[in-house]
């Protein structure tokens, strides 16, 4: 089998990898260039992009911010995998909110703006401490904007006013006093069943996810069925097929979707050491139309990214439950360039992994690591 991803960053190359064992060749398209190229080595291959969407038995996409002539191309064939409707919907979060608002499920209160003039009256309506996002093209924290007091305000609008707001809107959130961020990866085959792997819980600085634990510490039954009758709600309202990754704001017993990821997500790279099939692997599995693999948790596992970093002492791969995953990229500020699993028979024995992964890297880049390291052996 053939599969062919736009897009030919870390997630195509994870897919590669996860493919081969199962005979399943992928490759990639820089969307940039439109070249198709090998996932791991970046090299291009010797097939143009339409030749490769002919030769492949799926096409799927590693991001959300694919050029749409390249989606239409990808649907005529019939072969891609999620559809494009889905994928559309997770690069705007103006079409994301219409869907949450469509299947009536809870999300934080937010108004669409397309005119700083509006800004008076979202701040009557959601109050004056407000997360501003742009509906399209922001990630890991760009895009965003944050109003703490009404006072603020006339300078935001000056911020804001160069941006052309008819063309890309903002949404306008009210600012969630949420408990914690979690996310559920799961994933729908071609004939509707649906798998889920466990909540993992996020860490946050700067806007980029750090770290994720999984399963969640903490979480009740109540609080996992809520998520998955959540997930299959998106993925059955969206005839979805794939991998899909759906985020939350944690608040009390209540589950906030803030957004929603159609493909493989950082929040699910533990599954690499810590589940019986891996996300990458499951992808794969259901956009071929293969049996889906089971997502079982083995004991305790968190994901480290490296951030805007390279300077790794590897006798870190001394510590016992500690699997490096490096990208191969030149270093930039805020650009992830790997990440390390860790997998514990318990939260204890990972907090222990944890504390012993600190002490080889700076809390300057991994601001997360040892306090939850702490945290998770008083568990």
């Amino acid at each position: 089998m053939k599969v062919l991803i736009f897009g030919a960053g870390q997630l195509a190359r994870m897919m590669y990898l996860a493919g081969a064992p199962l005979g399943i060749e992928v490759s990639a398209v820089d969307v940039g260039s439109r070249i198709v190229v090998n996932p791991v080595s970046k090299m291009p291959l010797s097939i143009t992009l339409d030749e490769a969407m002919l030769d492949a038995d799926a096409i799927s996409v590693e991001f959300e911010h694919i050029p749409e002539d390249l989606l239409e191309q990808a649907r005529k064939t019939g072969k891609l995998l999620p559809g494009m409707e889905a994928i559309l919907t997770g690069a705007d979060r103006v079409r994301e909110k219409r869907l949450l608002e469509r299947l009536a499920i809870p999300n934080c209160a937010h108004r669409i703006v397309d005119d700083v003039a509006q800004l008076d009256e979202v701040v009557d309506a959601l109050g004056e401490k407000l997360i501003l996002k742009a509906s399209r093209d922001g990630y890991d924290g760009y895009g965003q904007w944050r109003l703490a007091s009404r006072q603020d305000l006339p300078a935001l609008k000056q911020e804001l006013a160069g941006l052309d707001l008819h063309t890309v809107p903002l949404v306008v959130e009210q600012m969630s006093l949420f408990d914690r961020e979690v996310s559920l990866v799961g994933i729908r085959s071609k004939e509707g069943l649906v798998k889920f792997y466990p909540l993992a819980e996020n860490l946050h600085h700067q806007g980029q996810l750090h770290v994720s634990i999984a399963p969640a510490p903490g979480c009740s039954a109540a609080l996992t069925a809520q998520a998955e009758d959540i997930f299959t709600r998106l993925a059955d309202g969206l005839g979805y097929i794939g991998v899909l990754a759906v985020e939350f704001f944690q608040v009390g017993e209540q589950l906030l979707v803030n957004e929603i990821a159609p493909r493989v997500h950082n929040s699910g790279h533990w599954s690499m050491q810590g589940a019986d099939t891996c996300q990458f692997e499951n992808h794969l599995r259901a956009i071929c139309g293969l049996p889906l693999g089971d997502t079982q948790a083995f004991g305790a596992s968190a994901m480290v990214n490296i951030i805007g970093y390279d300077k790794l002492n590897l006798e870190l791969l001394k510590i016992g439950g500690c699997h490096l995953h490096w990208y191969g990229k030149s270093v930039r500020v805020k650009r992830k360039m790997g990440h390390i699993n860790l997998v514990g028979e318990n939260y204890a024995k990972l907090g222990r992994i944890m504390l012993d992964l600190a002490d080889y890297l700076p809390d300057s880049h991994f601001p997360h690591l040892r306090a939850e390291g702490q945290k998770l052996q008083s568990i």
